[in-house]
């Protein structure tokens, strides 16, 4: 039996329930707790978490181009450090490419790797050119001046240089802290799901002074699950 709801398409739960449920999402409680709370079934918690995730990553790749300020980073999620490994994309790291607008949002994807033709081809196609970019000294920021970026500056991380002036990515390496820190509690994500993961840290750190509650049901109101 189908009941009436409309943030769900042929809902099996009321309303009520479900926004129970979207509440301790917005809190960033796990499955596990929310299915305590609610009393809903850990299987449909977790189906209706799925759906959540992926209305909420489609949001999140409908961003608008960023401009100003820019800041440009890679990192590795994923398995701890196999000792004898180095260099960058060792471990069986996952590799994901973020861009960041000072005082603004960030934008994240998961790449095949980190070379200058897969990191640039990102950074054409959602910055600006008449953005002022700051980035580290990887070899795949080579030549971005060529590409029509005119103001393009760097820190050194290897001469243990980590700021000068404006010239640091502090802001992205927050970023990456807090995505990691979040994702530990979840003792390890499959890959099949790590994107919808990825995109929930960024929808959340882009959202950290609003009401994600209200936002989400908005977001369902509009386009409900199915």
């Amino acid at each position: 039996m189908t009941i009436t709801n409309r943030y769900v398409k042929r809902s099996r739960i009321s309303e009520a329930r479900f926004r129970e449920l979207v509440k301790c999402f917005s809190l960033d409680l796990d499955a596990h707790k929310i299915a305590f709370l609610t009393g809903l079934n850990r299987n449909t918690v977790n189906r209706y978490l799925l759906l959540i995730r992926t209305r909420i990553a489609e949001f999140c790749e409908q961003s608008s181009p960023f401009q100003g300020e820019i800041e440009v980073d890679e990192s590795y999620f994923g398995a701890k450090r196999i000792k004898g490994k180095r260099g960058r994309g060792a471990y069986s790291k996952t590799p994901v490419f973020g861009i960041l607008q000072r005082g603004g949002m960030v934008y994240t994807e998961i790449v095949p790797d980190c070379a200058k033709r897969t990191l640039q081809g990102i950074i054409r196609g959602r910055v600006d050119l008449e953005s002022v970019i700051h980035s580290d000294s990887w070899r795949g920021y080579n030549g971005l001046v060529d590409l029509g970026y005119q103001k393009h500056y760097r820190v050194h991380h290897g001469n243990n240089e980590f700021a000068n002036g404006k010239r640091h990515i502090n802001g992205i390496e927050s970023f990456w802290s807090y995505a990691k820190r979040r994702l530990m509690k979840f003792h390890g994500i499959p890959k099949a799901t790590f994107y919808l993961h990825l995109k929930e840290c960024e929808f959340r750190f882009n959202c950290r002074n609003k009401n994600i509650y209200k936002l989400v049901l908005e977001m369902l109101r509009k386009n409900p699950l199915s």
